[in-house]
């Protein structure tokens, strides 16, 4: 039971990570740091995306309209926060 809990523990956190250089890659975009015309950045940002955007698909609908502000990524990461903890706690 414990590898099964730690097993999804390091997914979570690898997702957790995955989110993180989503909003990281999303912002260098918008400030034009680094280009999108460059095809690793394209299929990295296009690869991260993929990854991401089924999961703030549905919390985007339930969201208010809040103008340029996407509060998905932070919903997302404090519900796998949470439930990283509960899989903890669950363990005893």
């Amino acid at each position: 039971m414990f590898a099964l809990v730690q097993l999804f523990d390091n997914l979570i956190g690898i997702y957790i990570w995955v989110i993180i250089l989503s909003a990281i890659a999303s912002w260098l975009i918008a400030f034009d740091i680094i280009n999108i015309k460059n095809p690793f950045i394209y299929r990295l940002y296009v690869l991260l995306g993929q990854l991401t955007e089924p999961v703030y698909r549905p919390i985007r609908a339930l969201l208010p309209d809040m103008g340029g502000l996407d509060l998905s990524p932070l919903i997302v990461l404090l519900g796998l926060s949470l439930l990283r903890n509960f899989l903890w706690a669950s363990l005893g």
